[in-house]
């Protein structure tokens, strides 16, 4: 009996834990649209997390954005603590409350969906290690706070397991 009662509650635990769903935020204000969010320049703030908690990276990024109809260019550029830099240009194509995002390093189509103050954002980043390069699974939450104010955490994660987060503070220049 004892068995069966800790495998049930054990079930409970389990099953129990619900993930987060995008729409869980619709009624949240300030309502984001990226269009105009990431309109002009947006400054970033970051760090990475590996998975035992120490920080392996911290950067800056400056966003350079704009929407021609629904399809969006965020041209980004990286400078990290160590000197080095990095550039990543967004193409961002809006359905709806979905978006399709397409970048050099990105494998295949990045998929995203926005609800009230928040946006999902899921991708396979293709990441150089060494010589060669291997595929990442990105998971992007961006949270708008007030109209100047975004907030990101990902987790990046390989085979399933999280390997690391990275958190980000965007604000956007008047």
């Amino acid at each position: 009996m004892k068995r069966r009662s800790l495998l049930a509650i054990l079930a409970v635990f389990l099953f129990g834990c619900s993930t987060v769903d995008i729409g869980d935020f619709r009624a949240e204000k300030p309502v984001l649209d990226l269009r105009a969010y990431f309109d002009g320049t947006v400054d970033a703030w970051g760090i990475v997390r590996n998975r035992d908690g120490t920080i392996s990276q911290r950067f800056t990024v400056v966003i350079q954005s704009n929407w021609q109809g629904d399809t969006g260019t965020l041209d980004e550029t990286f400078t990290y603590s160590d000197g080095h830099t990095q550039k990543r240009v967004w193409t961002l194509v809006k359905n709806g409350d979905r978006y399709v995002g397409r970048a050099a390093d990105v494998v295949g189509d990045a998929l995203g969906e926005a609800a009230g103050n928040a946006f999902r954002f899921r991708y396979v980043l293709d990441y150089p290690r060494g010589d060669s390069t291997v595929h990442l699974n990105v998971d992007d939450w961006m949270y708008l706070m007030d109209d100047r104010t975004l907030l990101n955490r990902s987790t990046i994660s390989k085979f399933g397991f999280e390997i690391a987060q990275v958190t980000i503070s965007f604000r956007k220049r008047d």
